[in-house]
């Protein structure tokens, strides 16, 4: 399966000092995993403003959970309780098992404990996430029949990762500074094995080694720009002011930082929706282009034209281009005026 490990002798095959010193830290985040939350799931609705947030620790269920088992209660979901999971009890020993693991591994300084501490850890993370997948489930999908709201067909099974609607609350489901301290043990550990059996010959240059090292540790705090989702016309209502998202020329779009998209027929329906909700932190901002057919492109690649014979849905007078050329051609046509995203937003 692994054909490179054929070619490394693993008895006495040791480790390097770079190693042993990752390793350390490898260990001192296992331990530090135990005192913060690994995962959190968080729910937005109008009638919470400011969230509830469900914080899973190693040992503990933590966050608003008095109003979530509420809510459970009124649409027959069952309520969570510390007692009714064994995870609790099992993962503060699992997590200080792999602590003294890669402490031990120091000292031995084996490649093939540091290989044997990697996978064991990845096969633990993908049961972790099946059992979590489970769990999820059950919980979403078993509901009393009794419950005081039933809709027909609804489950409400939280996403894995991510964000899923579920009625009027948006559920987000994301790591929290525990998970995101195993995460970094994932591509620390992954970069000890790389180096250490010399899969990649470019590992043995040490400038390299530092560079790649440097990418690795950062690399769990990055995030990639969420995806632009097309506008359904006649079909999608604006986030704003409700009104059906009939004409491609003028609409625009928001995706916050967690995933979630928010769609308005007019650009300056977004501009007061975000004015309006200060607490929504925006990933990305969207668009359409006026001389093309229902498509968006982002803010920074756009350029502005405000006023004149501009006549956008709710009357906000702003429109966008995709090339400043097509700004000076329609400024005249509209006798409208060119103005930049700075401006727009102050609007």
């Amino acid at each position: 399966m692994f054909p490179f490990l054929n070619q490394i002798k693993m008895k006495t095959a040791t480790i390097s000092l770079l190693s042993k010193g990752i390793l350390l830290i490898v260990s001192g985040l296992f331990f530090a995993s135990l005192f913060f939350p690994l995962w959190r799931i968080e729910l937005e609705a109008p009638q919470y403003p400011e969230g509830l947030v469900l914080q899973l620790h190693a040992n503990k269920i933590a966050g608003n959970v008095d109003i979530i088992n509420g809510l459970n209660h009124y649409i027959g979901m069952k309520t969570l309780h510390k007692e009714d999971f064994i995870e609790f009890t099992i993962l503060p020993y699992v997590f200080g098992f792999f602590g003294l693991f890669a402490l031990a591994t120091i000292f031995i300084a084996k490649r093939k404990a540091v290989l044997t501490l990697f996978f064991s850890f990845i096969l633990f993370g993908v049961f972790a996430a099946l059992d979590f997948y489970r769990w999820n489930y059950e919980y979403g999908h078993n509901l009393d029949p009794n419950a005081a709201i039933k809709v027909p067909g609804m489950a409400y099974q939280p996403p894995l990762l991510g964000y899923k609607q579920l009625l009027n609350f948006g559920a987000y489901s994301i790591p929290d500074t525990g998970g995101w301290m195993l995460i970094a043990v994932i591509l620390l550990l992954l970069f000890v094995v790389l180096k250490e059996t010399h899969t990649v010959g470019i590992f043995k240059k040490p400038n390299i080694q530092a560079a790649l090292l440097l990418v690795i540790s950062l690399s769990f705090f990055s995030c990639s720009n969420p995806k632009m989702v097309p506008l359904k016309l006649n079909t999608d209502a604006c986030s704003f002011c409700t009104m059906t998202i009939s004409d491609g020329k003028y609409g625009a779009e928001i995706i916050t930082d967690k995933g979630r998209v928010y769609k308005f027929d007019d650009i300056m329906c977004m501009i007061h929706y975000c004015n309006d909700n200060p607490n929504v932190k925006i990933g990305c901002y969207y668009v359409s282009d006026y001389l093309k057919e229902n498509e968006l492109i982002p803010v920074s690649s756009a350029f502005f034209l405000s006023g004149g014979a501009i006549h956008s849905p709710m009357r906000g007078g702003i429109i966008a281009f995709s090339s400043q050329k097509d700004v000076k051609d329609y400024a005249r046509k509209l006798k409208s005026a060119a103005i930049s995203w700075q401006l727009v937003l102050k609007n």
